[in-house]
C-alpha cells in the first residue's frame, strides 16, 4: 500500500498540474478547483513510490496553492519546513517556486510565511514587495537581469506592479513600490525582451478544439480560452499555459522559449499543431 492510493494521485495531478497550471497571470482569482483540491491522506509509515524524494502530489499542491491559500501553504509547510522551498515544473520547463507562486500574485502574506520557513527569496520577490533598493542593487550587479522573465514568462515589471496593487499597503509601501515602477520602465526592458504579436479572441477561435498525437485516451493536447482572452495548451479537456504570438500560426508556450507551438491550416482550416521543443517535434492531429 503506498501512501497515497493511485487514484487520488492521479486525481490530484490532473487537478492541479493541468488545472492550475493556467494561472500564469497576478492576482489569481480563480482556480478554484485546485485550491479546494483536499489535502492528500495523512501519510501512513511506509515509503512512497519515489522516496526519498518527496512525492510529485505533495510539491504540486504546496506550489499551486502558494498563489493564493495561506492556509493550506501553512498546514503542508509547518511539519515540513523543506517544503518552504517546493519547485514544480508546469509543463515544458516552466518552473515555479511556492515563493515565486506567492511572487506573482501580489501574496505577501504567503510569500512572508514561506520565507520564514527558509524559502529563498530572488528578486521577483522583492520586486513584489517594492524592495526598490535591493532590486536596483541586483540589476547593477549583474546587468540584463531585468529582461529575464519568471514563471509563466511573468516579467519583473509585472511582479512589481503587482505588489503595489496588493492588500493592506502603508504609505510607505506604495512610494517605494510605485519608485521602484519607475525605475524599471525607465531601464526600457523590464517588461521582457522578446515583444509578442497580439492577437484578438475572434481571431483565434479557429484554433481552438482537440488535437491527438497517440492511440492513449490521453495522448493528446487541447486549445481553449482562458480567462486572459489568450490560447491556451493542456492536456485533453483541460486548460494550460498560455499561447505567446510570435508570429503567423507560431507561439511560445508560457514564457519557455525553447518550445514553439506552431498550426498547419489548409484552406483556411487548422489541420495539425507541432509542439517542438529541444529533442523532440510532435505533431497532433486536430479531431
Amino acid at each position: 500500500m503506498k501512501s497515497i492510493d493511485s487514484t487520488s494521485r492521479r486525481a490530484v495531478i490532473k487537478s492541479s498540474v493541468f488545472g492550475l497550471i493556467t494561472a500564469s497571470i497576478p492576482n489569481i482569482g480563480f482556480a478554484k478547483e485546485f485550491l479546494e483540491t483536499e489535502t492528500p491522506a495523512k501519510p501512513i509509515n511506509k515509503p512512497g513510490s519515489k522516496y526519498p524524494s518527496i512525492e510529485d502530489e505533495i510539491v504540486a499542491i504546496v506550489v499551486g496553492s502558494s498563489h493564493a491559500n495561506l492556509d493550506k501553504v501553512k498546514e503542508l509547510v509547518t511539519p515540513r519546513p523543506e517544503l518552504a522551498r517546493a519547485c514544480w515544473d508546469w509543463a515544458f520547463g516552466d518552473f515555479e517556486t511556492a515563493l515565486g507562486a506567492a511572487s506573482h500574485t501580489g501574496r505577501k502574506d504567503i510569500a512572508s510565511f514561506l520565507m520564514s520557513m527558509g524559502a529563498r527569496p530572488d528578486i521577483f520577490t522583492y520586486a513584489m514587495f517594492g524592495a526598490y533598493d535591493v532590486v536596483k542593487n541586483m540589476i547593477e550587479a549583474t546587468p540584463g537581469i531585468q529582461s529575464i522573465a519568471g514563471p509563466h514568462g511573468i516579467s519583473l515589471l509585472r511582479h512589481a506592479k503587482t505588489g503595489l496593487n496588493s492588500e493592506n499597503l502603508t504609505p510607505k509601501n506604495k512610494d517605494d513600490s510605485k519608485k521602484l515602477i519607475e525605475y524599471l520602465e525607465e531601464l526600457g526592458n523590464a517588461d521582457g525582451n522578446e515583444k509578442f504579436v497580439a492577437y484578438t479572441e475572434s481571431e483565434s477561435q479557429i484554433y481552438l478544439g482537440d488535437y491527438k498525437y497517440g492511440e492513449g485516451p490521453d495522448d493528446g493536447f487541447s486549445i481553449k480560452m482562458n480567462m486572459r482572452k489568450m490560447l491556451s495548451l493542456g492536456r485533453l479537456g483541460s486548460f494550460g499555459g498560455g499561447l505567446y504570438k510570435r508570429g503567423d500560426n507560431r507561439y511560445i508556450y508560457n514564457g519557455v522559449p525553447s518550445v514553439e507551438v506552431s498550426f498547419s491550416v489548409i484552406n483556411g482550416q487548422i489541420i495539425s499543431l507541432t509542439v517542438q521543443e529541444p529533442g523532440l517535434s510532435l505533431t497532433a492531429k486536430k479531431i
